[in-house]
Formats: structure tokens, sequence, C-alpha cells
């Protein structure tokens, strides 16, 4: 997984959303978002790349839910999910997080769907 990534708890993920922490913690449990607990406190952690700037406010990117469940559908956990939206994909020309964030959700899709 690439350690590049900027990594939000969840009370950071929160705020940047303007949402309570308790809101984060169920998104996780719908599947909606993933997490993994890193750092010195082995804390819950999320790729801020999860969050984009909307024209109201940041919001959840809108495709990731959808890839998550395709993810989940191919038997990837949680730590396989993360890993693989992080890690550069040769088809790709970049990692799927980053491919998704430039609108390429259905290059992203049918990648993830070759892993089935």
């Amino acid at each position: 997984m690439t350690e590049s990534a900027e990594w939000l708890t969840v009370p950071d993920f929160a705020d940047a959303l303007g949402i309570t922490a308790t809101q984060v913690r169920e998104l996780l449990r719908e599947g909606a978002l993933v997490s993994t607990r890193r750092g010195e406190r082995n804390t819950v952690q999320m790729p801020a790349g999860f969050i984009v700037e909307g024209d109201d406010a940041p919001h959840i990117l809108p495709t990731l839910r959808g890839t998550l469940t395709l993810l989940n559908d191919a038997g990837f956990d949680e730590a396989g999910a993360l890993e693989w939206l992080l890690t550069h994909d040769d088809e790709l020309g970049a990692a799927p997080l980053e491919a998704l964030r430039a609108g390429r959700r259905s290059h992203v899709r049918r990648v993830a769907q070759a892993l089935l």
C-alpha cells in the first residue's frame, strides 16, 4: 500500500466532511468506506483522497461506494480493497483511487471486474 497517501483519523475525516464521527463509523459499517489501523496509536484511518470538493461542501467520492461493493464481491477484505485502490495499476496508468477521482469510473470498474 502506498505510504504517500494522506490519511485521516475518524474525527479528522468527519471534520473534513462536516459530519459527526458517529456518522463516519456508520458509513464504515455500511461498507460505504473502508479503513485501516495505522500510526503510532493504531488509530482507524482512511485516505483523504476519499473526500472530494463539491460545489456546496466536501463530500465522499460518489463512485467509491459502488467500487467498494464490486471489490467486496470479488472477495477483497477492507485491507485488500485499500491496497488495490492505492496501488498503481499499469492498465489504468494510475492508482485506481486516482483514476476514480479523475472521473474514470468505467475503466476502474472494468479492471476491478477482471479480478472476479
